[in-house]
Order: structure tokens, then C-alpha cells, then sequence
């Protein structure tokens, strides 16, 4: 398995996509009840297959993605050959733009000193989807990106 089984909530969500893996293969219904009793590693198999599908086309579809942390604000656009990054840094550690209150005081004050913008590129490893995936792991989130781009304009 190249990424992680979807969570039952996720499955859940694309179990008509997951018919339709399903029916790809020649698997009915009854076979794949079958297959869940009978041959229960071979039916983990498939939920393992259909998860790195489903996680694939959605890692070759993200262009952004954004972390929070207490005083750091991590974005990031997906080119297609590296991905550049804007880092807003509040050297306020009696904020914490997690909390709505943080944020809001982050966006009133976005030219205070104590505010720091930082920008990098970073190149990909050989699995651009993989490095994706891994931020994602860490807590980054898929976005379309308007954080970003208003930051990138703002500084830019």
C-alpha cells in the first residue's frame, strides 16, 4: 500500500465510486459479501487498492495546500515541478492564530513587527504525490488556494 486505507467514513462516502472499483474487477455484490467472509485478506486487498486510487487522483488534483500552527502559518502551491511556499510567522507567543481570536488578530495586524513573512521553493522528491501526501499526514490540509494567493500578493 503506497498511501493509507481510507477511514470507514471516507468508504463510506465513495461507496458508489467503490461499487464501480469494484465492478472493474467482475466482482458482484454477492461475491464481494463472499470475499469479506470467506477470503477476508483478499477483500483488505481491495479496500488497500481502492484507497491508493482514490488517494492518486486526489493528490494529482491538489495545487494548495496550508498548515496551521500556533504562530506559524505554513502555505503552499503544487507547481508541477516544485512547490513554493509562504510562511507567516508571528513572533507573538501570546497569539495563536489556531483560535479564531488569534486569526482575527493576525488579519488586524498582518504589518505589525512581530509579523514575519518568509517565501521558499522546494523541490520535489521523485514521488511528487508521495511528498504531498506527507504533508498531508502532518496535518496540511487540500485548499483552492485563496489564502495563498492573497498572501503572495500581498508580499509580491
Amino acid at each position: 500500500m503506497k498511501y493509507r486505507r481510507l477511514t470507514k467514513e471516507q468508504l463510506e462516502e465513495l461507496h458508489q465510486e467503490f461499487i464501480n472499483f469494484l465492478a472493474t474487477q467482475s466482482i458482484t455484490a454477492d461475491e464481494w459479501e463472499n470475499l469479506k467472509v470467506n477470503k477476508p485478506e483478499l477483500a483488505e486487498t481491495e479496500l488497500d487498492v481502492f484507497s491508493d486510487l482514490i488517494w492518486e487522483g486526489v493528490l494529482n488534483k491538489a495545487e494548495y495546500l496550508e498548515h496551521f500552527a500556533p504562530q506559524h502559518m505554513y502555505l503552499f502551491h503544487l507547481n508541477d515541478d516544485k512547490m513554493h511556499a509562504i510562511v507567516v510567522n508571528v513572533k507573538n507567543e501570546e497569539v495563536d492564530i489556531t483560535t479564531q481570536e488569534g486569526y482575527d488578530w493576525l488579519r488586524e495586524n498582518l504589518m505589525d513587527e512581530s509579523v514575519e513573512f518568509l517565501q521558499a521553493d522546494k523541490d520535489y522528491t521523485e514521488d511528487k504525490n508521495a511528498d504531498k501526501f506527507s504533508m498531508i499526514e502532518q496535518g496540511a490540509i487540500i485548499t483552492k488556494g485563496e489564502l495563498y494567493n492573497y498572501f503572495n500578493k500581498l508580499i509580491n
